[in-house]
C-alpha cells in the first residue's frame, strides 16, 4: 500500500486546513485509514481514524474540531481541521491499517503550523 498525503500548511488560530490521503497498491488489505500526529519533543499519538465500515474514532482532544470522512470509491481520506489551535501544530501522518504484515503503512508527514 502506498500513501500519498498533501494539505498541510500554516494558518493562524481559529482557522481550518483539510488534509487528504490518497491509498493506492493492495488496497483490498485496508481495515482503517487514519492521521497521526507527532510534535516536537513527542510521540506520534492518533489523531483520528475511520474504517472500511465507516466507523470512526477521535482523539479527545480534536473531538468537536476535527472530521475524518473517506471517499472508499477513489479511495481517499480526508481530515477536515476547524478551529485550530496552536496545540495543533505537528507533523500529520497518514496512516492505513491492513489485515496482513506489515500490519501498518505510513505516508509521508505533512507538516501543520498554527500560529496564535
Amino acid at each position: 500500500v502506498q500513501l500519498q498525503a498533501s494539505g498541510g500548511g500554516l494558518v493562524q488560530a481559529g482557522g481550518s486546513l483539510r488534509l487528504s490521503c490518497a491509498a493506492s497498491g493492495r488496497i483490498f488489505s485496508i481495515n482503517d485509514m487514519g492521521w497521526y500526529r507527532q510534535a516536537p519533543g513527542k510521540q506520534r499519538d492518533l489523531v483520528a481514524s475511520i474504517t472500511t465500515g465507516e466507523s470512526s474514532n477521535y482523539a479527545d482532544s480534536v473531538k468537536g474540531r476535527f472530521t475524518i470522512s473517506r471517499d472508499g470509491v477513489k479511495n481517499l481520506v480526508f481530515l477536515q481541521m476547524n478551529n485550530l489551535k496552536p496545540e495543533d501544530t505537528a507533523v500529520y501522518y497518514c496512516y492505513a491499517g491492513v489485515n496482513v504484515r506489515p500490519w501498518t503503512y505510513w505516508g509521508q508527514g505533512t507538516q501543520v503550523t498554527v500560529s496564535s
